[in-house]
């Protein structure tokens, strides 16, 4: 029965979407997309496009996607936003952490990529336009694949904090107290492959399109590096999403060491109590602010 009622309870929501999208202008550029990916199934094959695709959305969004946090360290306007301000970044640091993404991402990320296309093949999971699903489907899915992979990433990220194993696998990550977004993926090649996996599970329950692979490695990248970017910008559309965790959030992991384990959403932490400490330091902030300006 109450499986019933979940299944009604989602139908009737998938209903009341596409309705509601039925009155939505239409996309100008749906045209242009449409007649770029046929372009793209016609003119290269399934294994080209799951390898090869897959490998520039993720280094062309990787990297697109730092560019933000990259030039704030330039504009002294940005500079109230840096969280931990006494820990400015170097280029030292920025070189060490680039020379190490190229490595992870050709060495390690590549290899898993190269079996993109044999997993599309396994579960059949098609490539073709008119197979494509919705707009609101997709935001869907990618929201499902969030949920999995925080839930995966919680509970291994805290096993890697434990005392006999951080400083094998982890420590390499905690390199940088003040993080940065380049530093997203900044991690152990065993660490890539551990807490990795979580960003697969979710593709295994959801994909029923390839887009699913693309729209989920740009939804996954957006997050991970909005929390290790340093900053905590006003207006975040990140910040829209339901128990978001954000980059004070994230920063105080690094800065800390102990809690916040989670990679996106709070109630993990929230349940184990395992933010407990950032809740402290949060509450010692608001004193301190309420005593300089009473002091003001």
């Amino acid at each position: 029965m109450a499986m019933n009622d979940s299944i009604n309870i989602l139908n009737s929501a998938y209903l009341a979407v596409e309705y509601i999208d039925s009155f939505l202008p239409d996309n100008p550029l749906q045209q242009p997309f449409k007649n770029a990916w046929n372009y793209m199934l016609d003119n290269y094959t399934k294994f080209q496009i799951a390898t090869w695709g897959s490998l520039i959305v993720h280094e062309v969004s990787y990297f697109l996607l730092c560019v933000p946090g990259f030039v704030f360290q330039f504009i002294p306007y940005m500079q109230k936003y840096k969280i931990q301000q006494d820990k400015p970044e170097t280029w030292e640091k920025q070189w060490k952490c680039f020379k190490t993404l190229l490595f992870n991402h050709f060495f390690i990320q590549l290899p898993l990529i190269c079996g993109t296309y044999y997993f599309t093949e396994y579960f059949n999971i098609p490539y073709e336009w008119e197979e494509m699903p919705r707009w609101y489907v997709l935001v869907a899915q990618c929201f499902g694949c969030a949920v999995i992979e925080d839930a995966w990433h919680y509970f291994l990220h805290r096993l890697l904090h434990h005392k006999r194993i951080y400083k094998y696998i982890h420590k390499v990550h905690h390199e940088f107290v003040s993080p940065f977004g380049m530093q997203a993926e900044y991690a152990h090649p065993l660490e890539t492959l551990i807490l990795g996996t979580g960003f697969f599970i979710g593709i295994v329950v959801f994909c029923n399109h390839v887009i699913l692979l693309w729209a989920w490695v740009i939804c996954r990248l957006m997050e991970t590096i909005d929390v290790h970017s340093g900053y905590d910008v006003p207006l975040n559309p990140l910040h829209l999403v339901p128990f978001y965790a954000g980059a004070r959030f994230h920063d105080f992991h690094h800065m800390n060491f102990i809690g916040n384990y989670a990679s996106t959403f709070t109630w993990w932490d929230r349940i184990f109590g395992t933010d407990s400490q950032f809740i402290a330091y949060k509450e010692k902030e608001k004193k301190q602010q309420l005593i300089t300006k009473k002091k003001a």
